[in-house]
């Protein structure tokens, strides 16, 4: 890394706060129309930079990083995901990858119950009857939703953010099941009175609601296959504030119209932005584009971990959000 200030090129434009300061510390060179880089701009950027700040929209593959000039040494992505990087091709050519976790937990975890509680009770299609001047007035019978207090939640990936929901669950009096890699010590299972799958087939049949929060990598593309969808009770609920790429969408919106699944709250999709049109037209689903962790606080928080990776890397020292391939 050059001793005088280096050449940072972020890829999309940040809170004004973060790019004043990336701009005072750094030779910050910044994408004030927030335009997405095309995939020639990338490799443009890559070839001068000296720190490439990408975001979840930019794909940093082996293609990209095979043109990057000698001069680029770290790539701070903002953003808690690595899925758009491949860490171990930016590895072995020596480069370092950091990210920004932690700081998007309670947000993320605050649109999850928000889904949790929107997608039995039929919020969306409330929505819709309103706007489209279609309620007839109350009845005792009409637009009946499901309550959430005793429902059994399962979890798929019970990291920071599976925790901080829950938390939030049992608040709303639900049953937390979960399913991770790795078992939680019996402590932390005891104070989210937990109970733990080994078997995630297993889980998916028993469950009420499947909220899913473990990162996208090849071994988790379609994770909730058209296989697991089928053992979901037809009264069950899927929430996905994670990555599209964790289920097979097509599938999932062929069992919501058949009836075979109650509903989805889907926060992210397969194909960003687009998003499968069977799906759009349900009036039992509840969709987001991708606003789970789209706080002002959150953003800012993204910045200030992005900026403290690149200022102690020039600095000399290991930053403190490395990613290595191992790790994912």
């Amino acid at each position: 890394m050059p001793k005088t200030r280096p050449l940072v090129i972020v890829t999309r434009k940040l809170p004004d706060l973060v790019e004043t300061r990336m701009r005072e510390l750094f030779e910050a060179e910044l994408n004030l129309d927030d335009r997405p880089m095309s995939r020639d701009e990338l490799i443009e950027a890559v070839k001068r930079a000296d720190v490439l700040v990408p975001t979840v929209t930019d794909r940093i593959d082996s293609g990209v990083l095979d043109q990057a000039g000698e001069r680029l040494k770290l790539i701070a992505n903002y953003g808690n995901g690595v899925d758009n990087i491949d860490v171990e091709a930016a590895t072995s050519r020596g480069l370092t990858v950091t990210n920004t976790p932690g700081v998007l937990t309670e947000d993320t975890a605050d649109m999850t119950m928000a889904l949790i509680l929107a997608v039995p009770r039929r919020l969306s299609h409330g929505i819709k009857v309103i706007e489209e001047d279609r309620w007839p007035g109350w009845s005792p019978t009409w637009m009946l939703g499901r309550r959430i207090n005793g429902k059994r939640l399962g979890i798929i990936g019970m990291g920071r953010i599976g925790q901080a929901v829950a938390r939030r669950a049992r608040g709303f009096g639900m049953q937390v099941h979960y399913h991770n890699r790795r078992r939680l010590p019996e402590s932390i299972e005891d104070e989210l009175e937990a109970t733990y799958w080994e078997s995630l087939d297993q889980m998916l049949a028993r469950m009420d609601v499947i909220s899913i929060h473990c990162p996208h990598t090849p071994a988790t593309y379609h994770l909730l296959s058209a296989r697991r969808l089928k053992l979901l009770r037809p009264e069950a609920y899927v929430v996905n504030t994670a990555r599209g790429e964790l289920i097979d969408e097509n599938a999932l919106a062929r069992m919501i119209e058949a009836g075979d699944i109650a509903g989805a709250g889907l926060d992210v999709f397969e194909h960003e932005p687009s998003v499968n049109p069977k799906l759009v037209k349900s009036d039992r689903v509840v969709l987001l584009p991708h606003m789970g962790s789209a706080t002002l606080e959150g953003r800012i928080d993204m910045g200030e971990k992005v900026i403290v990776s690149i200022k102690t890397f020039v600095d000399g020292h290991r930053p403190p959000d490395r990613v290595l391939p191992s790790m994912l």
